[in-house]
């Protein structure tokens, strides 16, 4: 009870409520925006929490992360356009709805499954506050290398049919890590002799162009899309009672949200298909589902809003980001002198708490506000791409000079910039990077901690948490290249079955009809009609 009052104590600040209040109405908001997104505001707030306690920028950071994904389901609902990447799924069933003249119910449903999701999974991370305390100071070194190698690892093989290519980008994030001045003894790495580069790649700056400029170039090259949006009649709390009418859904699908949040690289994706997917083989009526099906809608919406709050875990409990909002919050840690990871659980219990709460209240503000305020939030989603661009990159600037007021940062930053503009025009993974910077360094100083101790490779995995993360770094490896030599065979076998598919009658013609069209086959036909014009004469 002591900690929970410190905590309560930390949140009843004024500033805390006022950057809990901005946060999470600002969030809904930038969700509400197709083509804007919370990395993208994340991004560009990033360098203004460096001067605020770490309470107050981590308050402001997660009601943006927390609340996009409410806001992300109006244009999914109501123009069939996502206003967050995660929000895709919902246009599945959501827009179906509108189409039926049902967007009222559907934006109900949306919130309210939300707001469930979300409560949800900060309850059972509270919940599983003490457990975490006990656990978290097993971690040493050679642990803590081993999970972050994990979580690369998982990043990796969650992108699926990009896997090469995703581990392509982690190595070039773990190369940019290395480059400037190396903890230890000073040395420089990969400086070319150049001043500039000496102090290394900043992190804030890679982010802010891969995510922010890059945005801002694509959607600058795009046309403005004109949107005509119908207003909404009547209440929107019809949903909260939809809501009760499926628990199980609604159950599984928080869930899901909360294992696949605590687990890097995984994220809302997979949770939303998971649940998805489970909503739809359990449900008495599937053929629904992607036609306007109501538990098709929860699924996608609790699920998504369930993981935030779970990705909070192997930051704060190891220090290990699980995708890229989460690595740039790790960041405003660092800038504080507050290391997330084992000690933190031991030593600042009320801080960690006073988070999890902050979660809590948000989803509760962020619900009050859609109710009364959608007629009105609606009319965001009129504002042109090209507005948003110039906006955007004005700020992504702003941001970046105002880190180390250099204008060498800001050259750098646009080069990533157009990085990570040709990264979405090929539809390729830029977090790898991200998380590749972040966990490198986490890396390599924790190895080099954890060799001090190591005279056998065997050594290095003796203890049991170290041996567990071994056998599930071998366990997704092999997993992983069973999937893809599994694909390869599937491939092949179509591709045999493709060329060698002559049994038919349909490609017996198909042949023969190729075969007259040849040289080979003119001279055949002419000398068939020749053959046919002699019998024809002599009867």
């Amino acid at each position: 009870m002591d900690i929970l009052f410190s905590s309560l104590d930390i949140l009843a600040r004024w500033d805390v409520v006022l950057a809990l209040l901005a946060g999470s109405v600002g969030g809904v908001l930038i969700g509400a925006i197709p083509g804007v997104g919370p990395a993208v505001a994340i991004a560009i707030l990033l360098p203004a929490t460096f001067s605020m306690d770490p309470i107050v920028g981590l308050t402001v950071l997660l009601g943006i992360y927390g609340s996009s994904m409410y806001g992300g389901a109006i244009p999914a609902i109501l123009i069939n356009t996502p206003g967050t990447a995660v929000n895709a799924l919902t246009t599945y069933d959501g827009f179906p709805m509108t189409a039926r003249g049902e967007a009222r119910r559907a934006l109900s449903l949306a919130y309210s499954s939300s707001f469930f999701g979300g409560v949800f999974s900060v309850i059972c991370l509270i919940l599983f506050a003490p457990v975490l305390a006990k656990v978290a100071p097993l971690f040493g070194s050679r642990e803590i290398f081993l999970a972050a190698l994990l979580g690369i690892i998982l990043v990796v093989v969650a992108h699926r049919g990009q896997s090469l290519i995703a581990a392509a980008l982690a190595c070039f994030g773990i190369f940019l890590n290395t480059v400037g001045l190396e903890a230890v003894k000073y040395s420089k790495r990969y400086t070319f002799d150049q001043s500039f580069l000496s102090s290394g790649i900043d992190l804030i700056v890679v982010v802010l162009g891969l995510f922010a400029l890059s945005q801002a170039f694509f959607l600058l090259q795009g046309e403005d899309e004109k949107t005509r949006i119908t207003r909404l009649k009547g209440g929107l709390f019809q949903g909260l009672r939809e809501l009760g009418r499926h628990p199980r859904v609604a159950g599984v699908s928080a869930g899901f949200g909360v294992v696949m949040g605590m687990i890097p690289g995984v994220g809302e994706f997979t949770a939303q298909f998971l649940s998805y997917t489970y909503a739809q083989k359990s449900s008495k009526r599937p053929d629904d589902f992607g036609h306007g099906s109501s538990e098709g809608l929860i699924a996608a919406e609790t699920s998504n809003n369930a993981v935030p709050a779970a990705a909070m875990v192997p930051l704060l409990a190891l220090g290990i980001p699980g995708e890229a909002l989460t690595a740039m919050m790790l960041s405003v840690f660092y800038v504080h002198n507050v290391v997330p990871g084992p000690q933190l659980f031991q030593n600042d219990m009320p801080f960690v708490v006073a988070l999890y709460l902050a979660l809590l209240i948000l989803n509760v503000i962020v619900l009050v506000f859609l109710l009364f305020a959608t007629n009105q939030l609606i009319k965001v989603v009129k504002i042109p791409n090209r507005f948003l661009g110039v906006c955007i990159l004005t700020l992504s600037f702003v941001g970046v000079y105002s880190l180390r007021n250099s204008a060498t940062d800001c050259i750098i930053a646009a080069v990533f910039g157009l990085i990570g503009f040709v990264l979405k025009r090929l539809s390729l993974p830029a977090v790898p990077i991200i998380l590749g910077m972040v966990l490198g360094g986490i890396m390599e100083v924790k190895l080099r901690a954890g060799m001090a101790r190591v005279k056998t490779p065997f050594d290095f995995i003796e203890r049991p948490i170290a041996m567990i993360l071994f056998v599930m770094i071998l366990g997704v490896l092999f997993i992983h290249f069973r999937r893809v030599w599994l694909d390869r065979k599937e491939l092949k076998q179509e591709k045999w079955s493709t060329k060698h598919s002559s049994t038919t009658f349909g490609t017996h013609l198909s042949r023969r009809r190729d075969y007259l069209l040849t040289e080979r086959g003119k001279k055949l036909r002419a000398k068939r009609s020749m053959f046919s014009r002699r019998s024809t004469d002599r009867n």
